[in-house]
C-alpha cells in the first residue's frame, strides 16, 4: 500500500477539495428543487431513499485499502489529496461524494442552508439520508462499521439519531489531509514517533535495508519483516533507510506500550493503518521478547502497511509470518571509516590511534558519531586549560560511549592502582605483562598478521586468577585495566546463575553483548561458583548445568576483550575448562620479605606516624587484603585519637581483623611490638 505526501501543494489540494464541494452542492439543489413540488413528509423521503439504496448495492466491496496499482500510480504521483484517499482506500464514487459533503460542513457556509433546502430545515447538516437521496450511485452498504469511511475513521456519525437522520462528520486529521495539511494523528502522540534518518549507513548495514525495501515493495507478499541483531538505534537506522527507499517515513513504538485490551488495539491498528496511507509511514514495533511480539502480532496481524519488528533475538512466529533479516555491527574496516568521516581531518588525530581505538572498541555507527563530533568540538576548542590531546579525548570518548551498556551488568571499578602498588613474584609479573601485551597488540596479530585467518576461533583472551583471599587477584586486574586504559566490571555471579533452566545463559549473554561494544575487562569474581567440576548427567538439571558452563567457554573465547576469572579453588576445576584458558596466574600467599612490603607501600608518605616497622609487622600472618585492612583501622584510631600513627594502633587494628577470620591473634607474631 502506498499514499502521497502532498506538502508543498497545498493550494493546488484546496482547489480540488473546493470543487468535488461545489459539485456536491449543486446536486443537493437540484435534489431540492426537483422535490419542493412533492409531498415532502418524511415516509416518503425515507422510501425514496430506500429504493436508492438497492440499486446501489452492487458497489459493495472490500474493507482493506487498496495498494497503489500501476493505473493508480498517476493519480498518487500528480493528483490531488482528495484522489489519493479515493485511491488509497477503495472509494467508490458515493463514498467520495459523502466525504466531500462532510467535508463541506467544515469548510463551506453554504452547507447549512443546502442541507435544510434538501432534507428540511430541521437537518440543517449532511446525513446518511440525504447523501442516498441526493448523490449519484448510493448504496447502502457505504456506511456499515467495515466499510471504508467507517472502518478507517474516515468518517463518523452521530448515534444519538437514526442511521439514516444522523450528523456525518469527517475526522478532522482527514480534513487537513485533504487541504494539504498532513501531520500525524494527535490520538497517536506519545505513543508512535517519528525517526531521524542518518545521513549514510555502512555497506553492510545498506545490504540489510535494501532486503527490507525489497521485501516492503514486493506485490504479491505481505509486507513484513523482522529486524534481528545490533542495538535498538541500530536497528530503527536501517528500517528508516528502508523506509525513505519506499518513499516512506518511518515511525517506532515500543510493544509493551501498545494496548493490552483487545478493542483498543484493533482500534489502534486501524487508526495506524489510515495514518500509514495518508503520511505515508511505515512501523517499527521494538520488542523486547515473546510476550511483547505476541501483543505487537495482535495489533498488526492484519495490516497491510509496511512493518517491521525489531528485536535483538529471533522472535517465535506466532500469528504473522515476516521475512527475518539480521543487523550487524559495522565491520572493523567501516568503523574506521566512520571514526574518521566523523572527525573530519581533525588536526593532530593520527592514524595509528585511530587503529589502535577500533582494534579496543566495537561501536555502532550512531554511537561513533556522537563521539566523533564530541571528540571533534573538544579538540577544536579554544579554551587553554582544557585537556587539548586528540588521542587521549578520543579514546575517553570511546569509553564513555562504551560505558553506556555496561551500567546494569555489574559493578564499574575505576581503575587506580599501578604496577608499584601491586606486590607479587617476578614470574607472575611476566605473565601479567604478558596478558596486557596479547590485549594490546590483538590487532596487529590478528587482523595485519593473518592469525585471524588461521586460527579462526579461540582468540578472545582469557586469564584465571588462582589464590586465596587477599592475595592480590582484584588489585592485580585493577592494575591490567589501569594499563590498558579500560573500564573494569566486577561481575556478581549471584546475580548470573539462576535456578531456572536457560536463565543463566541469558543473564551471561547480556553480560558478554554489553561488555563487547568497549571490550572491557570482565571479572568474574569467585568464579568457582559456576565454573566448578562438570556433574555427571543424572538428570535434565545436570545437562542444563553443563551447557550453562559450555555457553560461558564459547562466550569466553569469541570475547573480543579480556576476561579474568578468579578462584579460591584451582583445583576444583575442570580440566576441560582450564585447557580453554589462555592464562593462568596463581597467586602465593604472602611470604615474609613480601609482606614486608606490602606494608611499606601501604602506609602513605604523608600519613603521620612514628615507630613503624615493616619487619616486625610482617611477622602477622596475613595476606595483602588483610594487611591494608588491618592499617586502614589503625589510621582510623590514630586519628581519632589525634596521635601519630603507632604500632599500638595496628596491634589494636590486627585483633580485630583476626578476629573478624575467626582466628586467634598468637603472641609470637606480635612480639617487641609495644
Amino acid at each position: 500500500m502506498s499514499g502521497a505526501r502532498p506538502d508543498g501543494r497545498g493550494e493546488e489540494h484546496l482547489q480540488a477539495l473546493a470543487a468535488a464541494i461545489s459539485d456536491v452542492l449543486r446536486r443537493l439543489d437540484a435534489h431540492a428543487e426537483q422535490g419542493a413540488g412533492r409531498d415532502s413528509n418524511a415516509d416518503g423521503k425515507a422510501g425514496a431513499a430506500s429504493d436508492r439504496a438497492k440499486t446501489g448495492s452492487r458497489h459493495a466491496h472490500a474493507s482493506a485499502p487498496a495498494g497503489a496499482a500501476s493505473d493508480e500510480a498517476a493519480v498518487l504521483a500528480g493528483g490531488s489529496a482528495l484522489d489519493t484517499v479515493t485511491a488509497c482506500f477503495g472509494l467508490t464514487p458515493f463514498e467520495r461524494d459523502l466525504l466531500v459533503l462532510a467535508a463541506a460542513a467544515e469548510i463551506d457556509p453554504r452547507t447549512p442552508a443546502a442541507c435544510a433546502a434538501a432534507s428540511g430545515p430541521e437537518l440543517a447538516y449532511p446525513t446518511f439520508g440525504l447523501g442516498l437521496a441526493a448523490l449519484s450511485d448510493p448504496h447502502w452498504s457505504a456506511l456499515t462499521p467495515v466499510a471504508p469511511l467507517r472502518r478507517w475513521m474516515l468518517l463518523s456519525i452521530d448515534e444519538s439519531n437514526a442511521l439514516t437522520s444522523a450528523r456525518i462528520r469527517i475526522d478532522e486529521r482527514v480534513l487537513h489531509f485533504l487541504l494539504g495539511a498532513p501531520y500525524l494523528d494527535p490520538r497517536l502522540h506519545g505513543l508512535i514517533e517519528a525517526t531521524p534518518r542518518p545521513d549514510a549507513l555502512p555497506t553492510s548495514q545498506h545490504v540489510a535495508a535494501e532486503r527490507i525495501a525489497a521485501v516492503w515493495q514486493r506485490p504479491d507478499t505481505e509486507p513484513r519483516v523482522e529486524i534481528v541483531g545490533a542495538d535498538r538505534q541500530t536497528r530503527i537506522e536501517i528500517a528508516a533507510h528502508a523506509a525513505a527507499a519506499c518513499g516512506l517515513r518511518l515511525y517506532a513504538v515500543r510493544a509493551g506500550e501498545l494496548p493490552a485490551d483487545p478493542t483498543d488495539r484493533d482500534a489502534l491498528a486501524r487508526l495506524w493503518e489510515r495514518e500509514a496511507v495518508l503520511l505515508p509511514a511505515a512501523l517499527l514495533v521494538d520488542v523486547d521478547g515473546p510476550e511483547d511480539a505476541a501483543r505487537a502480532e495482535a495489533v498488526l496481524a492484519a495490516g497491510t502497511t509496511p512493518f517491521a519488528l525489531s528485536s535483538p533475538d529471533p522472535l517465535p512466529t506466532l500469528r504473522v509470518h515476516r521475512e527475518r533479516v539480521g543487523a550487524t555491527m559495522p565491520t572493523t574496516e567501516e568503523q574506521h571509516l566512520l571514526w574518521a568521516s566523523t572527525l573530519n581531518g581533525t588536526a593532530a588525530l593520527a592514524e595509528p590511534k585511530l587503529r589502535e581505538l577500533v582494534s579496543q572498541f566495537s561501536l555502532p555507527a550512531h554511537v561513533i558519531r556522537a563521539a566523533g563530533v564530541a571528540v571533534r568540538h573538544a579538540a577544536e576548542s579554544q579554551d587553554p586549560a582544557a585537556d587539548q590531546d586528540p588521542g587521549e579525548l578520543l579514546w575517553r570518548a570511546g569509553l564513555a560511549e562504551a560505558r553506556m551498556g555496561l551500567a546494569d551488568l555489574g559493578r564499574r571499578v575505576e581503575p587506580r592502582a599501578s604496577w608499584d602498588d601491586l606486590v607479587l613474584p617476578t614470574a607472575q609479573r611476566t605473565i601479567l605483562r604478558e596478558i596486557v601485551a596479547h590485549v594490546r597488540q590483538r590487532a596487529t596479530v590478528y587482523r595485519d598478521w593473518g592469525f585471524d585467518a588461521v586460527l579462526r576461533r579461540g582468540l578472545g583472551v582469557t586469564a584465571l586468577f588462582a589464590g586465596g583471599s587477599g592475595t592480590g587477584k582484584t588489585l592485580a586486574a585493577e592494575v591490567v585495566a589501569r594499563e590498558l586504559g579500560l573500564d573494569l566490571f566486577v561481575i556478581d555471579l549471584s546475580q548470573v546463575v539462576s535456578k531456572f533452566i536457560g536463565e543463566t545463559e541469558k543473564n551471561l549473554r547480556k553480560v558478554f553483548d554489553g561488555a563487547e561494544r568497549g571490550g572491557a575487562l570482565l571479572l568474574f569474581d569467585e568464579a568457582d561458583a559456576l565454573f566448578g567440576k562438570r556433574s555427571e548427567v543424572k538428570d535434565s538439571h545436570d545437562r542444563y548445568a553443563n551447557l550453562e558452563v559450555s555457553y560461558l567457554l564459547m562466550r569466553m573465547e569469541e570475547y573480543r576483550g579480556l576476561a579474568i576469572l578468579t578462584t579460591n579453588m584451582k583445583k576444583a576445576l575442570d580440566s576441560a575448562f582450564m585447557r580453554r584458558i589462555r592464562f593462568v596466574v596463581d597467586f602465593p600467599f604472602p611470604d615474609v620479605p613480601e609482606r614486608a612490603e606490602i606494608w611499606r607501600r601501604v602506609i602513605p608518605e604523608q600519613t603521620p606516624a612514628r615507630g613503624l616497622d615493616p619487619a616486625l609487622l610482617a611477622r602477622l600472618t596475613v595476606a595483602g587484603g588483610s594487611i591494608r585492612n588491618i592499617a586502614l583501622a589503625a589510621a582510623f584510631l590514630a586519628a581519632d585519637e589525634g596521635e601519630e600513627l603507632q604500632m599500638r594502633h595496628m596491634l589494636a587494628a590486627a585483633r580485630t581483623e583476626y578476629l573478624k577470620q575467626e582466628r586467634s591473634l598468637p603472641p609470637g607474631e606480635v612480639a617487641g611490638w609495644i
